[in-house]
């Protein structure tokens, strides 16, 4: 590693610089891309070290191999045996130190919106003193005092928390979906193969939603039994058609085409009866010369195709969450049914498994996280959209508009300089969201890996085994997802003078 390599790492983690990469080959990066990055890496890093202390085994290896062991734990106390350094209750303690690391930074960043304060300076720099704060608050969060009234209540404050982040990304989804039919639809203008584009993607989502239930119906359901799995199978199912009738129903189409059709004030737009329904504009334009009634434009069968796929896997994922159903057969033994017989065997190896499946569930709270958190999806979450004129239809259109040019040309005479400063003009993201967002998934990651309100006999290796609380989190982001995405479609038949539009 050469010197000046070195000199940009440790300018990186004790000043305001921005993180590069060192290798030659590899490309520039972007301050606003490494920024995000070390925050996500400070993520993983507590999350790794909370399923270490969910982790029996931990627990036991360090009791066997470390000397003076009662000795050290009595000293620093914290138990005979350490046992407040392990268990729910340490896992509490820490994500509680991470969520005040972000909570401090997100009324630190309130206002930025360039990168050239001291404070923005702070956000995007200074790593090493950062992960110091971050270490320090965690590690305070052991000596506060009366340990089991702040956990009872800390508790409550984890399980609003996880359910504000669930409800984000199910605005995110529905904002997703419109946003995935609006781009596509704006390339028909021009290229009639997006036509194709469109149909060839809501026929996928619909046989992948259509065949995830029926299979659903044929290994969580039985002739005799498993009620309540053909209850939720039949509701959710009812739940995808109602949201793809309402989506194509005349309601919806005419008040489309108002929506996306009229430009000018004065315009009489009629809407589900041309007789009876009537918004006429009167009085002044607005600042855009648009009408009052506002709909979500294109409404189709591609928004309800993707949604329906979302609520077939919330609902499997609901399903393989729920304890199973055990009765008595003709022998008297018990017998497990209304679940898939294979899946016995997948679970044998526990922590293959659970490890398998923490990693994935990491990468989707970190891709949920990063992606949320761009200008673009933040605005979405206000209510600010780009104009439908300059929507470029592209395949991969949910990385859009975030990227703003290095307003700054390259010295002449100096080495190519590793880190671009693309955030001088304006900031690609919203920064106090950033930190919010993160807050919130260190809460919804704290109560996923104390299993939600069965906390007392949760561990790393009942990670993923059957509990109601899962089942009912999952089975309620499910009804909310459907709700939030009707909500969009029916908002403007009830709020006429309001503009809903994505």
């Amino acid at each position: 590693m050469s010197a000046e390599c070195c000199a940009g790492q440790l300018a990186c983690c004790c000043g305001t610089a921005g993180c590069s990469l060192c290798c030659g080959c590899c490309p520039k990066v972007r301050q606003s891309r490494t920024t995000r990055c070390m925050y996500a890496l400070y993520f993983i890093l507590v999350v790794l070290l909370c399923c270490l202390m969910m982790s029996p085994a931990v627990a036991n290896t360090m009791r066997e191999h470390i000397p003076f062991f009662e000795d050290i734990c009595k000293g620093i106390k914290a138990g005979d045996t350490c046992e407040k350094l392990v268990g729910y209750s340490a896992v509490y303690r820490v994500c509680f130190g991470m969520a005040c690391f972000f909570f401090v930074f997100c009324l630190l960043t309130l206002g930025i919106n360039t990168s050239k304060g001291c404070r923005a300076h702070i956000h995007n720099g200074f790593w090493f003193f950062k992960l110091l704060l971050l270490g320090a608050m965690c590690s305070g969060a052991f000596f506060i005092p009366d340990q089991e009234s702040f956990l009872e209540a800390w508790r409550y404050v984890g399980a609003v928390g996880g359910f504000l982040f669930i409800v984000i990304q199910l605005l995110l989804m529905v904002e997703f979906a419109h946003k995935w039919n609006k781009n596509w639809t704006a390339g028909t203008a021009t290229n009639k193969l997006w036509y194709a584009a469109l149909s060839l993607v809501t026929l996928v989502m619909y046989s992948i939603a259509t065949g995830g239930l029926v299979l659903m119906a044929v290994f969580y359901t039985q002739l005799e039994g498993c009620t309540q799995n053909k209850i939720f199978l039949g509701v959710n199912g009812g739940l995808c058609l109602l949201i793809s009738l309402v989506a194509i129903s005349p309601c919806v189409q005419n008040l489309d085409h108002v929506a996306t059709s009229f430009t000018k004030p004065g315009v009489v737009a009629r809407a589900c009866n041309p007789s009876t329904r009537e918004a006429v504009t009167g009085g002044s334009p607005g600042a855009q010369g648009q009408p009052k009634l506002h709909g979500q434009p294109h409404s189709g069968l591609l928004q309800s195709g993707l949604i329906s796929c979302y609520v077939a896997y919330l609902t499997l994922s609901a399903l393989s969450s729920k304890p199973p159903d055990v009765v008595l057969d003709e022998h008297g033994k018990n017998v497990t049914i209304c679940v898939p017989h294979f899946s016995q065997d997948l679970n044998r190896d526990e922590s293959l498994v659970t490890w398998l499946g923490l990693v994935l569930l990491i990468i989707c709270i970190l891709y949920s996280c990063l992606t949320s958190t761009m200008r673009s999806s933040s605005d979405a979450l206000q209510g600010r959209y780009v104009a439908p004129e300059l929507e470029v239809a592209r395949c991969c259109f949910c990385f859009g508009n975030d990227i703003v040019e290095d307003p700054e040309e390259q010295p002449e005479g100096k080495a190519p300089r590793r880190v671009l400063y693309d955030e001088k003009r304006g900031t690609v993201y919203s920064y106090p969201f950033f930190h919010t967002v993160f807050l919130l998934a260190s809460l919804y990651m704290m109560m996923t890996l104390t299993n939600w309100f069965h906390y007392e006999s949760a561990s790393i290796h009942t990670f993923f085994r059957e509990s109601w609380s899962v089942f009912w989190v999952k089975m309620a982001s499910c009804w909310t997802c459907v709700l939030l995405y009707l909500w969009t479609l029916v908002a403007p038949l009830c709020c006429p003078a309001r503009q809903f539009s994505v």
